[in-house]
C-alpha cells in the first residue's frame, strides 16, 4: 500500500491533495517529504473570520513535521497562500493540519503528547528524533485545549494539599476533585499562602464554591482560614494521613532523644536499627521484625510508651458516633498530658485545638478519605520526575495538568496511540 493511499485514508483535508512523495536529506537525516497542494480553483481561508477569500500571492514552501513512519521522519511540504480579506486585509491562509507558524502538524503534536504520558519527555524526544522543546510545545497545546474546554460542574468534594517543588522550601498548592468516578487535578498554584488558595476560589467561582459539600485538607492554618471563608457550606475534614504523620514524627523524636540518652549514659542501645519497628504498621512487619518488636515492648522505654500511645489512639477511628469519639479524644489527651513525653503532649494539644474539624470525619460518616489525595499527590511527584528539565512554574503546571487533569483532548483527523 502506498504512503499516499494511507494518508488519504487517515489524513484527508478538504480543498487539499497530496502530490509527490520522495526521500530527502534534511540536516543529515533521511526524511520522507510529502508534497501538499491546494486544489484547483480552491480559495484559502482568512485566519480572522474563517471565510474563503481570493488569493493575494503565494509564499515560499514550509515543512511541517508529521508522525514518523517505520522509524523514518515525515514532513508535509506546502507553500501557503496569502489571502485578501475585504474585512481584515491580507493574511496567510489557515491550513487544517497546523496552527499559525507552528512547524508541527496537529497529529504529530497529539502523537508526542500521548507518548509523553507514558515516557519521560526526554525519552520521547530521543525516540522520535525531535527536541525536548517540541515535546513540551506539544503537551502544552493539548493542555491549553483541555483547560479551555474543562467542565467544572458537579464538583462537590475537593482535597487541598501542598507539594514540594524546585529547591529549598518552595511548595505548590494542589486542589483535587475527589468525587467518585471523577478524581482529577482541578487547579495548582505556587506557594501555600492565603492568596494562593484564594486565587483558586476566585477561578472556581462563588456559585460553584457554595455547592461544595466536603473539603479535605491538612492542618496548615492559611488553608483552614481560606476554606472557612470561601467554602461556607462545605464540611472541612482534616486529612487523617497528616494526623498519623504527626504521631509518627512524635514517636520518632522520642526514639531519637532516648538513643542519645542511652549513648551518653553508656548503656546498651536496644533501639539501634529500631526506627521502622516503631513506625510501620504491625500488619506490615516481617516475621523477624514482629519477633524483635515483641521483645522490645517488654522493656520499659519512653519510645515504647510513645508507641503504645499512638496505637491506643487508633481506636478513635473505629467509633461510629462523633459524641463517643469526642469523649475518647478528651480522655486520651488528658492521659497524654500527664506523661513526661513532650512530643506526644504537643500532638495532644494539636488534636484538641482542631477537635471540631477532626470530628467532622464522623459527621461525613467516612464518605471522604485522604487516600485519593495522597494517591494523586504521589502521581503528581511522578509526573514532575518524568518531565525532566523544567525550570518554570508554567512548565511544571503543564506537566501536572497533562498527567492528572483528565482533560479533553483536541480533535485530530486520526489517533495514533
Amino acid at each position: 500500500m502506498l504512503i499516499k493511499t494511507i494518508l488519504n485514508r487517515i489524513e484527508k483535508f478538504k480543498s487539499f491533495i497530496y502530490g509527490t512523495i520522495k526521500y530527502e536529506k534534511i540536516t543529515g537525516e533521511d526524511v520522507i517529504v510529502v508534497e501538499v497542494l491546494a486544489r484547483k480553483n480552491s480559495k484559502g481561508k482568512c485566519p480572522k473570520c474563517d471565510k474563503c477569500c481570493a488569493t493575494y500571492d503565494t509564499q515560499g514552501e514550509r515543512d511541517y513535521g508529521y508522525v514518523p513512519v517505520w522509524g523514518t521522519s515525515v514532513c508535509f511540504r506546502y507553500a501557503p497562500r496569502r489571502v485578501h480579506c475585504k474585512e481584515h486585509g491580507v493574511h496567510v491562509e489557515v491550513v487544517p493540519w497546523a496552527e499559525g507558524k507552528e512547524q508541527m502538524t496537529k497529529s504529530y503534536k497529539s502523537f508526542l503528547a500521548c507518548w509523553a504520558k507514558r515516557l519521560t519527555w526526554k525519552e520521547v524526544a530521543v525516540i522520535f528524533k525531535t527536541s525536548w522543546e517540541s515535546v513540551y510545545r506539544s503537551v502544552k497545546w493539548v493542555v491549553d485545549y483541555g483547560l479551555s474546554h474543562r467542565d467544572w460542574g458537579n464538583v462537590e468534594q475537593i482535597g487541598v494539599d501542598e507539594l514540594a517543588v524546585f529547591k529549598g522550601h518552595r511548595y505548590l498548592t494542589c486542589v483535587f476533585q475527589l468525587d467518585k468516578g471523577c478524581r482529577r487535578l482541578l487547579w495548582c498554584g505556587l506557594d501555600r499562602r492565603v492568596k494562593t488558595l484564594l486565587q483558586f476560589f476566585q477561578d472556581f467561582g462563588e456559585e460553584r464554591s457554595s455547592k461544595l459539600r466536603f473539603v479535605m485538607s491538612d492542618m496548615w492554618r492559611p488553608y483552614l482560614k481560606v476554606i472557612k471563608k470561601k467554602a461556607v457550606n462545605a464540611l472541612n475534614i482534616l486529612d487523617r494521613f497528616h494526623i498519623v504523620k504527626k504521631f509518627n514524627e512524635a514517636v520518632d523524636e522520642v526514639r531519637r532523644q532516648e538513643v542519645r540518652t542511652l549513648k551518653a549514659e553508656d548503656k546498651e542501645n536496644v533501639l539501634i536499627n529500631g526506627r521502622w519497628l516503631l513506625l510501620k504498621k504491625p500488619a506490615n512487619l516481617s516475621q523477624k521484625q514482629t519477633t524483635r518488636l515483641s521483645k522490645l515492648l517488654k522493656i520499659n522505654l519512653a519510645s515504647v510508651k510513645a508507641y503504645l500511645m499512638r496505637e491506643d489512639f487508633q481506636r478513635f477511628w473505629m467509633y461510629k458516633s462523633a459524641t463517643w469519639a469526642n469523649k475518647f479524644l478528651e480522655d486520651w489527651a488528658a492521659r497524654t498530658m500527664k506523661s513526661n513525653l513532650e512530643p506526644m503532649k504537643k500532638v495532644a494539644k494539636m488534636l484538641c485545638s482542631h477537635k471540631s474539624l477532626i470530628l467532622n470525619w464522623f459527621v461525613a460518616k467516612g464518605e471522604l478519605s485522604s487516600g485519593p489525595v495522597e494517591g494523586l499527590n504521589n502521581k503528581a511527584k511522578l509526573a514532575i520526575r518524568k518531565a525532566y528539565g523544567f525550570r518554570t512554574l508554567n512548565c511544571l503546571q503543564v506537566a501536572l495538568y497533562h498527567q492528572l487533569g483528565a482533560l479533553k483532548e483536541p480533535p485530530v483527523t486520526h489517533r495514533f496511540c
